[in-house]
């Protein structure tokens, strides 16, 4: 796959992504283990973003 049709995949799945964010702006309550946390959707899926890639990066360092 060239350069140009990378960024191009790159793009639409960030539009996508960006879609879905601005479609999910409540407030959720999520349980972990004896805590309840409150926030809005688009944090937590900012969040989980995040975190996703920063550990596919660094799995990837570390083969």
């Amino acid at each position: 796959m060239n350069k140009k049709t990378k960024e191009i995949i790159l793009f639409v799945v960030g539009g996508i992504f960006l879609i879905i964010l601005l479609q999910n702006t409540h407030v959720v309550t999520f349980h972990i283990l004896f805590w309840n946390l409150s926030m809005s959707l688009i944090i937590l899926q900012l969040l989980i973003l995040f975190l996703g890639l920063s550990v596919g990066y660094f799995w990837g360092k570390c083969r």
